[in-house]
């Protein structure tokens, strides 16, 4: 079996509404086909839950691994096949018990939320992990060149220079001087190649000392400078955690002063820190009247398609396969049901049980449920349970005891009898449309003839005419659009509120006069600005039209495109006359252009 590790994708972040983020990170396992989506508000705790599915999966491959290994062997014995035979009926074991434990949590989802202290330890929110880099080791430069001493130097009183004088070297005083000038002669040499010797050794142990001086300065600065970045790093490593310890601070701060957005992210903080199993979403949005002290939540609930169904694996040995055993259809629904009913009760649960301030007086609840509408194949948003609580009321009930649905009906909660039928209520209360972006709007149709031309008028008009033409396009079904402050193709023109419960909900619209084709960079833009807003649906209206890949980028994405030749048809739905020449829009822009490179010269 080949060595296979968890791997990760890169962490991702997303906003709530007030901002607050919610990092999460996608964790594969390509050998045991496993795949999860972590996220947590916090990202050492995101880091952490992450190091321990992976630690977990990872010793899951190790003991398949040393089972393969194990089955090698048995090969090699002649008992192979009783060892894949263990093997797979310990891994359908294995399979039966991973599915059983998450059908037992799924079943006591309220159970364990009343067990559990959900209120929030401002100090584990505080990241105190130490700087992860060690120091630069000391360098290793090595000793210093070794001097290597010569050799004693010639010595004339030794035996090696003697003046061998004979019988006639001592009678002839001629012969004696000639053989003693021959010995001091190669003393001289000798003396001269020792000299030489000296100073050779004595260069090369300067030319080596010189060497190991650079070479040391070299290693002590490179050490020195690494030393001065890991100080740095460290130094900005701790900036970072005092800042993130000083957030948190003052967060607990504003949040024990009941200000309202800390009240709201306290809370959000909480939910989304809820451990629940892995198909339950975590997405809240908030509103929160100080006041009357009501908390308004909308909570995305699981999808029925989102729930397991798996509750039993067998190895069935005759064909060397797994058989899966599901649920039955009724105990998928009746799985469904109970699952939402024990959810919305745990969620308020841990809303009042961690409200150390006392800040909630009542609590909201609306169920919202993204799934694919089998009559049109859309997904869709919508609202299927609504409840109430107020703090007294539902702090006197045993949760421990009491059956979620009965519950949730004595709490007057509204919903449908078949949940997993998706189908939409009314919600009790809904979220505030006050946006500090929205600004008073103006008439700009009625002072448009076939005579003006789109693509030339003042874009801020033109923001405001897309304004008027949807809000015309929505009145039939009651929604309305609101322009926001004055952007020039930067984010947001108008958003329109859709109240429709099955296609409605928060719609982003963009207007574009532009007089040339729209890149594909405008709809990467309307997307973001769609997923960053929250919205259901993101509308793009320009006066030109669209590039090829423009329009693959929008495709099966929640956009709309519509070009010069669609908005002409929009306006004369409702009676607005007017025309688009690109050619002419053209001209007048470089005139401006003109007009102002003169101006500034």
């Amino acid at each position: 079996m080949a060595t296979m590790e968890t791997r990760c994708g890169e962490v991702t972040v997303t906003h709530s509404d007030r901002g607050l983020p919610t990092y999460q990170v996608e964790v594969f396992h390509d050998g045991l086909h496993k795949y999860a989506v972590v996220h947590s508000r916090n990202q050492d705790i995101l880091r952490k839950k992450v190091v321990a599915l992976a630690l977990q999966w990872n010793e899951l491959w190790s003991k398949q691994s040393a089972a393969e290994r194990r089955l090698q062997q048995a090969h090699e014995a002649k008992d192979a096949r009783r060892v894949h035979l263990e093997r797979q009926k310990e891994i359908a074991a294995e399979r039966t018990s991973e599915a059983q434990s998450l059908m037992e949590s799924l079943r006591r989802i309220l159970p364990t939320g009343v067990e559990s202290d959900c209120k929030l330890d401002w100090e584990r929110l505080k990241i105190r992990t130490e700087f992860p880099k060690k120091a630069p080791a000391e360098p290793e430069v090595g000793p210093e060149p070794v001097w290597k001493a010569p050799p004693p130097p010639p010595s004339r009183s030794g035996l090696t220079y003697p003046a061998a004088l004979g019988l006639f070297d001592k009678l002839i005083p001629s012969r004696r001087k000639a053989k003693l000038a021959e010995a001091d002669a190669r003393f001289d040499a000798d003396m001269r190649n020792w000299q030489e010797n000296c100073n050779a050794l004595a260069l090369a142990h300067q030319d080596a000392m010189a060497t190991h001086f650079v070479r040391s300065k070299a290693v002590r600065e490179a050490h020195a400078l690494a030393v001065k970045q890991w100080q740095e790093e460290k130094a900005a490593y701790n900036a970072e955690q005092e800042r993130q310890h000083a957030e948190i601070d003052a967060l607990r701060a504003r949040y024990e002063s009941k200000d309202p957005e800390a009240v709201v992210d306290y809370c959000e903080t909480v939910l989304s820190g809820s451990d629940c199993p892995d198909c339950i979403p975590h997405h809240f949005e908030f509103d929160f009247n100080l006041e009357s002290g009501v908390l308004l939540v909308n909570c995305k609930l699981p999808a029925p398609a989102d729930l397991p169904t798996l509750v039993e694996v067998k190895y069935i040995q005759s064909t060397d396969t797994f058989s899966e055993k599901k649920l039955p259809e009724a105990q998928v629904v009746q799985l469904y049901d109970d699952v939402l009913y024990q959810l919305t009760l745990r969620t308020i649960h841990e809303l009042f049980q961690s409200d150390t301030i006392g800040a909630l007086a009542a609590v909201v609840l609306n169920g919202m449920v993204t799934s694919v509408d089998p009559r049109t194949g859309n997904e869709v948003t919508a609202c299927i349970m609504s409840v109430q609580a107020s703090r007294d009321a539902f702090t006197a009930i045993n949760l421990a005891k009491v059956d979620p649905k009965a519950c949730f009906r004595q709490l007057k909660g509204i919903g449908s009898s078949k949940l997993h039928s998706i189908t939409p209520v009314p919600a009790i209360m809904e979220l505030r449309r006050e946006d500090s972006r929205f600004i008073t709007s103006y008439a700009v149709a009625e002072r448009l003839n076939e005579g003006c031309n789109l693509a030339a008028m003042d874009w801020e008009d033109f923001e405001h005419l897309i304004r008027e033409i949807f809000e015309k396009e929505f009145a039939s079904s009651g929604g309305e659009v609101k322009v926001t402050q004055a952007s020039r193709d930067g984010g947001v023109d108008a958003i329109a509120f859709d109240p429709d419960p099955i296609r409605g909900g928060k719609i982003v619209i963009q207007a574009k006069r532009y007089a040339y084709t729209v890149g594909v960079a405008a709809v990467r833009d309307l997307y973001g600005t769609v997923i960053n807003e929250g919205a259901t649906k993101g509308i793009l209206v320009t006066t030109s039209d669209y590039g090829p890949d423009a329009f693959a980028f929008a495709s099966n994405k929640p956009l709309q495109l519509l070009s010069g030749s669609n908005l002409l048809h929009l306006l004369g739905k409702h009676g607005v006359k007017a025309h688009i020449n690109l050619t002419e829009a053209r001209k007048l822009a470089q005139e401006r252009a003109a007009k102002t490179d003169t101006h500034d010269t």
